[in-house]
């Protein structure tokens, strides 16, 4: 666990010698999910329910309709942010950035590849502040997390078949 450890470490500062000092990370993944785009977005908008699928989230609190207050375990440690969601468009996408507390940005993006068939795509820049954040965005453990994440979310609405609510308000691009 040591060696892997240090390789982390050794390999996390050559990625940030590679990028900069001050750059973060960014992380993708997608899945395809069999139920409509609507039905997908319609769920995606259903924030308090990440802790169903997120694995390292405890608690997602709607604020109003465009920010959200995020409990989460990173890397063993309780982190809590607030985020604004910067772009909502029924359907299609959703944009966020953090105001406060851990920095992140990303998108979710919903894609019709059939009538009962979405690709989910998820982009997240993300900026790790701990050695041990570090060593696991180095070591791909960011990635794995969303990865599953989006995964869960897959089984979570298939099994179900529908969407627990929806949102379909629209925020303009700012």
């Amino acid at each position: 666990m040591a060696a892997l450890a240090v390789g982390g470490l050794l390999l996390s500062k050559q990625m940030k010698k590679m990028r900069g000092p001050d750059a973060g990370s960014s992380v993708s993944a997608s899945i395809d999910v069999d139920v409509p785009a609507s039905t997908a977005y319609n769920q995606w908008t259903q924030f308090e329910d990440f802790p169903k699928f997120m694995d390292s989230v405890t608690e997602v609190k709607q604020l109003d309709d465009t920010h959200l207050r995020w409990c989460a375990t990173v890397a063993g440690k309780p982190k809590e942010w607030v985020a604004e969601i910067t772009e909502q468009i029924p359907d299609k996408r959703i944009a966020w950035r953090s105001t406060g507390g851990v920095h992140n940005a990303g998108v979710v993006t919903f894609h019709k590849i059939s009538d009962q068939r979405t690709r989910v795509m998820l982009q997240m820049d993300y900026e790790p502040e701990t050695m041990a954040e570090r060593v696991g965005d180095a070591v791909g453990g960011v990635k794995k997390t969303a990865k599953g994440n989006l995964e869960r979310f897959k089984e979570l609405l298939e099994e179900r078949g529908h969407e627990t609510g929806a949102w379909r308000g629209t925020v303009p691009q700012h």
